[in-house]
This record gives structure tokens, C-alpha cells and sequence, in this order.
């Protein structure tokens, strides 16, 4: 049989690096399923069978997070192909190469309203807007591919490849004619070097060497830099915080970082935000004003690759587009070290403030765990080279502000659509790209019922795949969609509405051990430590549930008037919860102010 369109597309697609491709069958991709069958050489991609097409998409976020190459996910036509997007959405924001191949009825049916015929060209033009595109015949293969794979690539976005079925099974075409209106394309992309202009990095220099108190703010564009980031700062005086999607980019233990930014950051970050006199930011897109300096109250001087990111958090006197270590290094020799290191040992002192102040929250009783005990002790245990995925929710707010993070780890979550559901696919993608190290998915019960526990199926498929078994899913189960109840209590001034709240339980654990993953509850703090022990020993996959109290507050950095307002205002409104809520707050803040500290 002569190679299909279905055969020579994964074989273009591995002439681009692609490993394996996250994705779900159906009947229109059926020319590229049966490609797959007759690739039993290894030297095609792997097609990885996920329980539904919106995990394949964040798989594929995914896998070009942790590995900085371009993810692939596919599926079928109508359904499948809508079901793709809100994965694909979480890589367009955060910026992430990922290419997409959905299938189409054939064209002959085209226009006729046949069955699970949609406007693919359509539905996917926001989404992936840089580059969607139909094959319509077999000619046009090559350049798709190479264009799409280039695009997703240079541009760090989401790419769409649309196939119709009857294309698929057609007889590939590798080399158009050389004539008239075709196109000859080639594979590969090296991604280049960017640097500003040296009179701008001689403004910014001028800019941060006239400054006592520097902050600096980092996000996952400077994953790369973390040298850099160290010089820099070290020349500087600086303190550093961290963007969520930045929190791997330095790590936790160095004295001057401040750790997360924001609603979910630290009093430390905050207190450097507020008190500096320049800030510099870099690769980073923060959204939040109230957390950065006060207008006209700092300088300011930003780095990002993307020109279009500039200048609109806080207006910056200089804007520099560059890769962030490029820039970084090329400013360097231009920077003068501050002989005043005053700013920096206040930095520090806050910083060791925070740590402690986490600790002995983590220590305070609660009913019947404090996730923040959760986090504090595997923080402590967490292997060499870890890899963590957390989820949205209030899982998020403990992994910003108790999990420390050491040089060589790696660490990401869904920072700008911020979508429920990616943790445990984001652990999956993590797992295939590094088989050998261990991986942790840090998940809320709301996240785990809307998709994670399916993709527990996933993870018991594969799981002999990987030679380092490491793979835990912590979940905690506190029966409550708890962001989202405090953000109705704190922010609206509303209690809690148990009939959008309350989750019913679900044993996770004993779940797990049917799957034959092993399984560990954990409702005793005493047990907490030991469990953690027990689970990244483990010869297999772990479900470390854990029964949390949905009571304990995750304090902001700062609390406004507005926000004791709303609180007060849930509260005298008949939060169900209300007693527990005041005991737990108060024990929580009063940790601030105990002497000895």
C-alpha cells in the first residue's frame, strides 16, 4: 500500500521532533488513526490516548511548558475538535507552541449540512489566529505542517491544522511539481537571538544604577535565566518576587526572594512592591496594578521578548524588547553594585519573616487537616529535580506560598485563563517528557471531579511506561468549591451559597487502588508526614487524599478595607460556616503579631 496523507503528516510531523501526539479517535481522523497502525517502527509519533479531547490540549500546553518544544494534540471533527479549546486557549495565553490537528467531513459534503459538519476555520480563528488552515489537497501537506509547527514556534501560540477525511486516505504527495503556484518548504527553526539597542540598555542601566531600592518582578519568561536573574539582583541589592508562572524561575531558598505576588502571594512581596523606588520587571505580564507600585511613586524598566507586552502593567521609562537572559547579560557589565546594602538586609528580614509566619500557620489546628500542614511537610520532602503541576483553586494559593522550590525544579499551572482541570493532565504531559523524574499534581476535589479522576485511567494505562513511577495526585478533599466561596464571602460580600458550593464526597483514595494505583487518606496531622513518606516511595502511582478543612482562610498579603468590609458583610448575612470562619481567620492573623516570632 502507498503511503497516505494520513502516513506522510506523522512522518512530517517527525521530521519536526514530535514524539507523541495527546489526542482521542473518531471517525474524522480515521486516515490518520490507520497512519499510526502501519508506524509500528518507532520511528513515527506516539499517539497518546487521553479519556477526553480538552485534556489532550492541556496536555500539549503541557509537554511545551516542560520541555520548551512545540506540543501536538488532535481530534476528530464537530465534538472533538470543540472539545480542544479550552485547552488550547490556556497555551495561547500563556504563550505556548502547541499545534492542533482536528479532522472535517470530505469535501464533497462540504457546505451541505452533513453530519458534525461545523466552520472549523471559525470556531478555531481567535484561538489559534497566527495560522489556521484546511488541507484541500494532498500537495499542500508539507508546507501545513512546516508553517504550522515554524508559526507555533516563533510566535510561542496556538496553530490549527483542519484535514478533511478523504484528504486524510488520499496518496500523499511529498514533493510538489516545480511549477507555477506551488510551495517548497522546509523543516526546522532555531529561535534567535534578541537583544535592544545599546542606547536603551544604557537608559536602563542609568535608570536602575540611580536607584536605592530595587524590586524586581520575574515571570516564565525568565525560566531560562536564572543566572542572570541572580547577578542582576545580587549587583542591585534587589529583592526579587515572582509571578505564578514564574515560581521555578529562581528558587524559593535564596534569602532575597520573595516568593508569589498578588492575592496568593507573600506579605514580603508585598512590602517590596510598596516600599521600592524602581522596579524592574522581567518576563513577566503581571496583571494586577493594586500589587505593584503606586503610580509615579517608582521607575520603572521592563524586558520581554514580545514587544506587544510592554508598557501596559505600569508605565515603564524604558521598555526593552529582548530574550530576557540576552538582556540581562548584555546590561550586566553596564550596572553598578550598590555599596548600600540596607535595602536588601530589609528585603531578607521580611523574607525569613514569611517563612517563619507560614510555618507556624501550617502548625495551627484545623478540621480535621489545614492544607496548609499539607503543603508545609511535602515542601520539606520534595525529591531532586521535582516536577509540580497545580491546579486552579485554593490549591493554588498554598502551592504560591508553602511549597518551596529548589534549583532544578520545575513547576507550572494555567497562569493566565487560570481554568479549572489541567492539573492532573499537566502532570501526565510532564511524566511522558521526563520519565525519570518525579512528578507531582497538586489538585483541588472541584478540579479532581471535573476531570481529574478520568485521567486517573490515563495515568493507569501508561504507567509501566515510565521507568521512575513517582507520580503523585495530592487532592484535597474538602468537599467545597473553596476559591470560589471565598471569593463570594471576600469580594462580594456574600456567604456562602451551598447550593453552587458544596461538593459531594468522592473516595479518591479507594478509587485509585480499583485503578491499581495505590491509594493513601489522610485525615489525622499526625499522619501527614508519614504519608508523604510513604507516597513518594511508592512502587507506583500515588492518590494522596487528604481531608481538609475548607475554614482555613487563604489571607491575602494585605487586606483592604473593602475586603474586612465584604467579609464582615458574608458573615452578618448568615454564612453557614460563620463561627468556624471567625475562629479560623483569627487564629490565622493573630500569628502576625505573637512576640518571638
Amino acid at each position: 500500500m502507498s503511503d497516505t496523507v494520513g502516513d506522510y503528516l506523522l512522518e512530517r510531523l517527525s521530521t519536526w521532533g514530535i514524539k507523541r501526539i495527546y489526542g482521542y479517535p473518531g471517525d474524522g481522523i480515521n486516515g490518520i488513526m490507520g497512519a499510526f497502525t502501519r508506524s509500528s517502527d518507532g520511528q513515527r509519533p506516539e499517539f497518546i490516548q487521553v479519556r477526553h479531547e480538552e485534556m489532550a490540549a492541556f496536555m500539549a500546553c503541557a509537554h511545551a511548558k516542560f520541555t520548551g518544544q512545540v506540543g501536538v494534540c488532535m481530534a476528530t471533527s464537530g465534538p472533538g475538535a470543540v472539545h480542544l479549546l479550552n485547552g488550547l486557549y490556556d497555551a495561547k495565553l500563556d504563550h505556548q507552541p502547541v499545534v492542533a490537528i482536528v479532522g472535517q467531513q470530505a469535501r464533497a459534503g462540504l457546505g451541505g449540512n452533513y453530519q458534525q459538519e461545523i466552520d472549523l476555520q471559525t470556531l478555531f480563528k481567535d484561538v489559534a489566529h497566527e495560522y489556521v488552515e484546511v488541507a484541500m489537497v494532498p500537495t499542500q501537506i508539507r508546507h501545513l505542517v512546516d508553517r504550522a509547527c515554524r508559526i507555533a514556534l516563533a510566535e510561542r501560540t496556538v496553530t490549527a491544522l483542519i484535514i478533511p477525511n478523504d484528504v486524510q486516505e488520499a496518496d500523499a504527495v511529498q514533493q510538489p511539481p516545480h511549477k507555477h503556484g506551488t510551495v517548497h518548504s522546509g523543516p526546522g527553526y532555531k529561535s534567535p537571538r534578541v537583544l535592544p539597542a545599546d542606547e536603551d540598555l544604557d537608559r536602563a542601566a542609568e535608570v536602575l544604577n540611580g536607584a536605592s531600592k530595587v524590586a524586581m518582578l520575574v515571570g516564565q519568561g525568565a525560566l531560562h535565566a536564572a543566572d542572570e536573574v541572580e547577578a542582576v539582583a545580587e549587583l542591585l541589592g534587589a529583592g526579587v518576587a515572582k509571578a505564578l508562572l514564574g515560581k521555578a524561575a529562581l528558587p524559593d531558598d535564596l534569602p532575597y526572594v520573595t516568593g508569589s505576588i498578588g492575592l496568593l502571594g507573600t506579605k514580603a512581596s508585598w512590602t517590596l512592591m510598596q516600599e521600592c523606588d524602581t522596579l524592574l520587571m522581567v518576563g513577566s505580564s503581571f496583571p494586577y496594578s493594586e500589587f505593584l507600585p503606586e503610580e509615579g511613586n517608582a521607575r520603572g524598566v521592563q524586558i520581554d521578548l514580545d514587544g506587544r507586552m510592554l508598557g501596559i502593567r505600569y508605565p515603564m521609562e524604558v521598555n526593552l524588547v529582548g530574550d530576557s537572559a540576552e538582556t540581562l547579560r548584555a546590561l550586566l557589565p553596564r550596572l553598578e553594585r550598590k555599596q548600600d546594602r540596607s535595602w536588601r538586609e530589609k528585603i531578607e528580614g521580611e523574607v525569613a519573616e514569611w517563612w517563619n509566619l507560614m510555618e507556624q500557620r501550617a502548625q495551627l489546628s484545623a478540621n480535621p487537616l489545614n492544607p496548609q500542614l499539607v503543603f508545609h511537610e511535602l515542601s520539606k520532602r520534595l525529591p531532586d529535580g521535582a516536577i509540580l503541576a497545580s491546579d486552579s483553586g485554593s490549591a493554588a494559593n498554598w502551592y504560591a506560598r508553602d511549597i518551596k522550590l529548589r534549583k532544578g525544579m520545575m513547576a507550572s499551572l494555567s497562569g493566565t485563563l487560570a481554568t479549572m482541570g489541567p492539573g492532573v493532565p499537566y502532570a501526565i504531559a510532564a511524566k511522558f517528557a521526563h520519565p525519570h523524574r518525579p512528578v507531582l499534581a497538586l489538585v483541588g476535589d472541584g478540579a479532581m471531579q471535573m476531570n481529574g479522576i478520568n485521567e486517573l485511567i490515563t495515568i493507569a494505562k501508561y504507567r509501566h511506561e515510565w521507568p521512575d513511577q513517582r507520580l503523585i495526585i495530592l487532592v484535597l478533599n474538602n468537599r467545597d468549591l473553596n476559591q470560589v466561596t471565598w471569593e463570594q464571602r471576600a469580594m462580594s460580600g456574600d456567604p456562602k451559597f451551598e447550593g453552587s458550593q458544596d461538593l459531594p464526597d468522592f473516595p479518591f483514595a479507594s478509587y485509585a487502588e480499583l485503578l491499581g494505583l495505590k491509594g493513601i487518606r489522610v485525615d489525622s496531622p499526625e499522619r501527614v508526614g508519614s504519608a508523604w513518606d510513604e507516597a513518594l516511595n511508592a512502587d507506583r502511582p500515588v492518590v494522596y487524599e487528604a481531608i481538609t478543612d475548607p475554614e482555613v482562610p487563604p489571607l491575602p498579603p494585605h487586606i483592604t478595607l473593602e475586603q474586612a468590609k465584604a467579609l464582615s458583610s458574608a458573615l452578618l448575612s448568615g454564612d453557614p460556616n460563620a463561627g468556624r470562619i471567625v475562629r479560623q481567620s483569627f487564629q490565622q492573623k493573630v500569628q502576625e503579631f505573637l512576640p518571638g516570632r
